[in-house]
């Protein structure tokens, strides 16, 4: 099993157990929970999903008003962050804060050391930080003095030093008790009397560590299947992608693309089942692969899985031997038609979905993609089985939708 990434409400439980400071809040799980809401308005709203940029997508919402905060509840249930719909609401009370923040305990697999990191500006990019980013190498036993060395690089002093390597104590504590790789708070909210809030938090399970602690077993198996269903297809588990269990299996040749057609399906009604980004083979796959490999290794497995009805393939840009993806699509158009003519012939339903093999929508744009779109233009034409072509990601979503959707018989 995998490492796993904690939602925020989890975050919190941990944080509050080990005494960091966490807001008062409560779990939401159906709007109507707003009707019991023990915490006082105004409070906030945060969307409960693996991926960030909550704030600017609107899944974090403040309200004032138990009829706003329902509102605003259903609206978040029903918003998809980087392709994830929440199954959980957090609310919070409001906290006003003078300063804010950034801290994370992290384990530095170079140096094979806990490192303390802490910067006065929050929401910092850990890849590009530069000079703002202070940290700290815990080189021996870890005592008080690590923290405060890193609060008094960070330019904090009196109270709020204190206060500071108090929560960094706190933090390292928690990383070394449940085995984390990450602890990270960000930001961190100081008020005007110098005391300290922990305002949003990540914290990383090291996979090893599943197994050593039974809560935290627990824990991953219960979002284990929340996020894999029923445990299917294995073969996708190392893969780069998402494990959803919808009708519409999605891929594409990069994170963005693959992502930003998962919130188009969800947004148009569909339900994303498998997503995967064909640019990187699996991690702990040695073996040498190409494109070409990868989407042929792809559409055997989703094909196999009964739950897909659809494949929708996002292709865009710049792909090495493009003329390839016609190959591999043209071969599994043939083999379809062949496993469908076969099984009409032998029981005479000719129009229900008796093979495994889902209908294919396929979006490719861009001048290198030339050759392969005519190609399966050509294919389209030829071939008695539904393939959809367009250049518009839009069109090609619509399509995948309809095709997903129950048929209704006219009297």
């Amino acid at each position: 099993m995998r490492g796993m990434d904690l939602l925020e409400y989890q975050v919190k439980e941990w944080f509050g157990q080990i005494g960091i400071p966490v807001l008062p809040s409560q779990r939401i799980d159906h709007p109507t929970d707003l009707k019991r809401l023990k915490i006082p308005y105004p409070i906030v709203l945060k969307s409960q999903v693996s991926g960030g940029a909550r704030l600017k997508v609107g899944g974090v919402r403040f309200v004032e008003t138990t009829i706003d905060a329902i509102a605003a509840a259903q609206n978040i249930f029903n918003l998809p962050i980087m392709g994830e719909l929440p199954e959980v609401l957090l609310a919070e009370a409001k906290y006003d804060a003078e300063q804010e923040l950034y801290l994370a305990v992290v384990i530095d697999t170079a140096v094979c050391r806990p490192i303390l990191l802490g910067c006065q500006e929050p929401d910092i990019d850990l890849d590009s930080y530069g000079d703002k980013m202070q940290h700290v190498v815990v080189e021996h036993e870890f005592s008080p003095f690590y923290a405060r060395r890193l609060a008094l690089k960070m330019g904090l002093q009196g109270k709020r030093m204190q206060t500071v390597s108090s929560v960094i104590e706190k933090m390292y504590y928690l990383l070394i008790e449940k085995d984390l790789d990450l602890v990270e708070i960000n930001p961190l909210g100081i008020n005007s009397q110098g005391e300290a809030m922990a305002l949003n938090g990540s914290i990383s399970v090291n996979e090893r560590a599943i197994s050593r602690h039974p809560d935290i077993a627990l824990m991953a198996t219960k979002m284990h299947n929340r996020y894999n269903g029923n445990g299917k297809n294995q073969d996708f588990k190392e893969w780069e992608g998402l494990e959803l269990h919808g009708k519409i299996g999605i891929m594409g040749n990069g994170a963005g693309s693959v992502l930003t057609t998962m919130d188009l399906v969800t947004l148009a009604g569909g339900k994303p089942g498998f997503c995967l980004n064909l640019r990187h083979a699996s991690p702990l796959d040695t073996s040498p692969t190409t494109f070409k490999t990868r989407l042929e290794k792809a559409l055997s497995i989703m094909s196999a899985d009964k739950s897909i009805q659809v494949i929708l393939i996002n292709l865009l840009g710049s792909i090495p031997q493009a003329i390839e993806i016609a190959e591999v699509i043209t071969e599994f158009v043939h083999h379809y038609n062949s496993e469908h003519k076969l099984n009409g012939t032998r029981n005479g339903h000719k129009h229900k979905r008796d093979t495994n093999f889902p209908r294919l929508v396929v979006r490719l744009a861009g001048s290198d993609l030339d050759g392969a779109k005519k190609e399966l233009t050509a294919l389209k034409h030829e071939s008695d089985m539904s393939i959809v072509m367009t250049e518009n990601l839009d069109e090609a979503v619509s399509e995948a939708v309809r095709l997903t959707q129950p048929l209704v018989y006219k009297k």
